[in-house]
């Protein structure tokens, strides 16, 4: 079993950045491609974007693109996203994902707990 704990979220103005962590725990990760997902309050959780198990490849929704970045540091077990010129749309709970598969949006076998990110103007 992994254990995956986000941290990093808050209260942020428009405009503003926040880093998102993902650290994981128990079972080895490192050979996992992970995705970031988010849901904002009355809405489906969607898919943000996501890595592979190198870091070598990335991607991110249209939504974010151009504004988000994801990362990771497999010797610190942790993946990271990096959200700027952020907008108050969005607003959510994030959470990081652990799937065998890069790419995907399902079909994660572990799920963090999530984060709050609430950005206003």
């Amino acid at each position: 079993q992994a254990q995956l704990v986000e941290s990093g979220g808050g209260l942020v103005q428009a405009g503003g950045s926040l880093r998102l962590s993902c650290v994981a725990s128990g079972r080895d990760l490192s050979d996992y491609a992970m995705g970031w997902f988010r849901q904002a309050r009355g809405k489906e959780r969607v898919n943000v974007g996501g890595i592979n198990w190198t870091g070598s490849t990335t991607y991110c929704a249209d939504s974010v693109k151009g504004r988000f970045t994801i990362s990771r540091d497999n010797a610190k077990k942790t993946v990271y996203l990096q959200m700027n010129s952020l907008k108050p749309e969005d607003t959510a709970v994030y959470y990081c994902a652990a799937s065998r598969i890069y790419g995907v949006t399902r079909d994660y076998e572990y799920w963090g707990q999530g984060t709050q990110v609430t950005v206003y103007t």
